[in-house]
């Protein structure tokens, strides 16, 4: 059971094209965030009654084994931008179709990885690049839930950047004079004040109790400058 459009990635080069493979919560959602942002997506599911659901919602939708190498030719794959594996349960068809994305050429392949060790295989084989959804919303809660940060974001496996409101200690005070690269090994991005929206950060910035600040840096770093109010 299938949808498909007039889906043709060779006459669709405005807009990158991009496979999604498994949707389930964390495909199906990144699947239509990325159509809701102009992008060309096709889906694809072993499971009919999952394709089904979604065709209203997906102009692409196909149901397909994508640890069949014939299948993935006759739907063009070879021919995508980017794939996304977001398999999960399923950790022999995650890598199979992980090796087999890359073995057909497409140029940037994402996989979800459930834990570690899949993560290790999926990196073995090549994968360009490597997602933790679970384990990344974890770490990014539990910075939100403990106080320090009102939002926490990895960029690399040792560079955060973390949303944290300005502490008194602060007040009145210039970047410049807080030395934040100096004496605490972070970059003030940007800074947002009641009622505005946010600013780029400069030396003479003046930095308010309370003001929002985006801090960027060492993951050790960032986490013992965010403590500082505490």
């Amino acid at each position: 059971m299938s949808k498909r459009k007039n889906f043709d990635v060779s006459k669709q080069r405005v807009a990158s094209t991009i496979l999604v493979v498994g949707l389930g919560r964390f495909g199906s959602s990144l699947a239509l965030e990325l159509l809701r942002g102009g992008r060309e997506v096709l889906g694809i599911d072993a499971d009919a009654r999952i394709v089904q659901n979604l065709s209203d919602e997906l102009s692409d939708v196909v149901q397909a084994d994508s640890t069949d190498e014939t299948a993935l030719r006759e739907l063009g794959i070879q021919d995508f931008d980017s794939a996304v594996v977001a398999i999960g349960s399923d950790l022999e068809a995650s890598i199979l179709t992980a090796s087999l994305l890359l073995q057909l050429g497409v140029p940037q392949v994402w996989a979800k990885a459930t834990s570690v060790a899949h993560g290790r295989i999926l990196e073995q084989l090549g994968v360009h690049h490597v997602i933790f959804p679970e384990m990344d919303m974890g770490k990014r809660v539990a910075h939100m839930v403990s106080g320090e940060s009102l939002d926490y974001v990895p960029i690399d496996d040792d560079f955060v950047m973390v949303k944290t409101s300005a502490p008194e200690l602060f007040n009145g005070k210039t970047l410049a004079e807080m030395k934040f690269r100096s004496e605490h090994g972070v970059t003030v991005v940007a800074t947002k004040k009641a009622g505005a929206g946010y600013l780029p950060s400069f030396p003479e910035t003046v930095i308010e109790t309370g003001d929002v600040i985006i801090v960027a840096g060492r993951t050790e770093k960032v986490d013992q400058f965010c403590q500082l109010g505490n």
